[in-house]
Order: C-alpha cells, then sequence, then structure tokens
C-alpha cells in the first residue's frame, strides 16, 4: 500500500466539477437502484412517520442504515451532488416530492425494516417504469 500526504490526495484525487450535469435524474435512480440491488437481502431501517414532522424537521431527518444512506455511501453519487443522507437532500437529489419519498422512506409505508430488494423494485417501478398505460398502473399496485 502506498500512503500518500494530504496535498498529494488532492491532486490524485480530483472529481470532475462537471460531472453532476452529466448524471440525469434517471441515471441518478438506476446507480441508487444499483446500489439496492447488490446485497438485495439487506435489511434496511425507514424513517418514523415523516408525514408528521414539519418540513424543517423533515429535511433534516435521518437514520443509519436507510435507503437514502446507501446512496450517501456511494462515491459516484456523492460525486454527482448528494451531500448528506438526510431526507432533504435526497429530496433534493433525487428530484422527489415529500409524498413520492415518504412513499420510499417511511415506516408506515413498509414497517420498520424493510429489504433492499423491495426498495430498490419499488423505485424501479414507480419511477423509472411508470407509465400512463394499464399494464404500468397494474405493475405499480403489486410494487
Amino acid at each position: 500500500m502506498k500512503h500518500h500526504n494530504l496535498d498529494q490526495l488532492q491532486t490524485l484525487a480530483k472529481i470532475d466539477q462537471d460531472y453532476p450535469q452529466l448524471m440525469s435524474r434517471e441515471k441518478r435512480l438506476q446507480r441508487w437502484i444499483e446500489l439496492l440491488e447488490a446485497d438485495p437481502s439487506r435489511v434496511l431501517s425507514t424513517l418514523h412517520e415523516t408525514e408528521y414532522l414539519s418540513q424543517t424537521k423533515r429535511d433534516a431527518l435521518r437514520c443509519n442504515n436507510s435507503a437514502i444512506s446507501i446512496a450517501f455511501n456511494d462515491p459516484i453519487l456523492r460525486a454527482a451532488g448528494l451531500q448528506s443522507d438526510t431526507y432533504g437532500e435526497a429530496k433534493r437529489f433525487f428530484e422527489f416530492s415529500d409524498r413520492q419519498l415518504h412513499r420510499i422512506v417511511c415506516d408506515c409505508q413498509f414497517g420498520a425494516i424493510v429489504s433492499t430488494a423491495k426498495i430498490a423494485r419499488f423505485i424501479r417501478v414507480k419511477h423509472l417504469e411508470s407509465g400512463n398505460g394499464f399494464l404500468a398502473r397494474l405493475r405499480a399496485l403489486f410494487a
């Protein structure tokens, strides 16, 4: 293992600052789904009753081992602009409404814990494969 001082690391590990503009919402969601699907049996924690919190408290809400923390632990999504593992940051970064993100991370949707596979499938069906047709709506019912 080769060791570097901080100055050397900063020159070696430059991140292209244009990268955030290159990653579309669809690509960010796809990356998040891939991260979740990488360990499909992993159990995640959900956020508690997000709908009852003020917007300020909701935006600051976070918990360890959540679907949002999976995204934040990824260097590619961080390089693309994900700044923290809070509810508000996930809402901004993935371009969700409160209602949409609530349905992904709140305990009232899945219980206190949920598998990564279930969250990945839900995001894929509701936000990547969603359409206006009958089959898309039917698929969404069973997600």
